[in-house]
């Protein structure tokens, strides 16, 4: 038994070292740079405290955030929801559909939201065509427009957790209760929805730790007017060179990750949150 356990770990090793030296070794670093520029001590981290600057940014990234994974958990409940009473071969073209974008390079992504969402986009050009606005509204170089990118991008990120909490669910017990005289909005209210709360919880953890780090999308349609904390991060350190003040923020910002990623693992289990057995 001792012997197969030091085979083990003897085999599994190399790649220990390599995880080792490829992510925690520059997270270490990025640690220690937090702490020592421009000087030895915790003076980059009191800036979170008075700097107005940083605040702002976490406040924005928070509330984009925030605004981002209710949007998309609400979306890919009912797709979900739906996904999971198709039929196969529906499932099979759904499925396909929420996995299509998922492909695709965020970049390309972010650019045909540029097309779609510009004031003379096609989105204006048929509201205005159709009579129901006249003058074309104001879609990007906001929070709206960053909002709007992101979600597109994580709704696959909240569906696919969801639909595999949904199939975990009995069908029977719902047509148990249909059976007892309960109505389909309460059959699916006290039945269906308390059962698919885990995969709401994790879902929605999960897109808010994925948009805490978001950069080309809010970048593009932001349009410079709406830092999140990525791009904080990269001005910092590529145009102010202060790289004490930018290893800080992403420090934060890697604890604040680790952390919910704490909370996700307490909630559901992570081996299974995409359908693992």
């Amino acid at each position: 038994m001792i012997s197969d356990r030091r085979t083990s770990w003897l085999m599994i090793a190399p790649a220990l070292a390599l995880v080792t030296v490829l992510f925690f070794a520059p997270l270490l670093r990025v640690l220690v740079i937090s702490v020592t520029e421009p000087s030895f001590g915790l003076g980059n981290y009191a800036l979170l405290l008075t700097s107005a600057s940083i605040q702002r940014t976490l406040l924005t990234t928070l509330r984009i955030c925030v605004f981002t994974t209710a949007i998309t958990l609400v979306l890919a409940y009912l797709v979900a929801y739906v996904l999971t009473h198709a039929r196969p071969a529906a499932q099979r073209l759904m499925l396909l559909g929420v996995l299509l974008p998922l492909w695709m390079s965020v970049l390309v992504r972010a650019f045909a939201w540029v097309t779609l969402l510009r004031r003379e986009g096609l989105i204006n050009k048929a509201l205005e065509a159709l009579g129901l606005i006249d003058h074309p509204l104001s879609l990007m170089w906001n929070e709206t427009g960053v909002t709007i990118g992101m979600v597109h991008y994580m709704l696959p990120l909240g569906i696919l957790p969801l639909w595999s909490a949904m199939r975990a669910i009995d069908g029977r017990v719902v047509a148990a209760a249909r059976g007892l005289g309960a109505g389909p909005a309460q059959a699916f209210l006290r039945i269906f929805l308390p059962l698919s709360l885990p995969g709401v919880i994790g879902a929605g953890l999960l897109v808010f730790i994925f948009s805490l780090g978001f950069f080309i999308t809010p970048a593009i349609l932001g349009g410079g007017k709406i830092i999140m904390v990525a791009e904080y991060i990269d001005g910092q350190i590529q145009e102010t060179l202060r790289w004490g003040v930018g290893t800080m923020v992403a420090s934060t910002l890697i604890a604040t990750i680790f952390l919910l990623m704490v909370v996700l693992g307490r909630i559901v289990d992570l081996r299974t949150l995409f359908g693992a057995k």
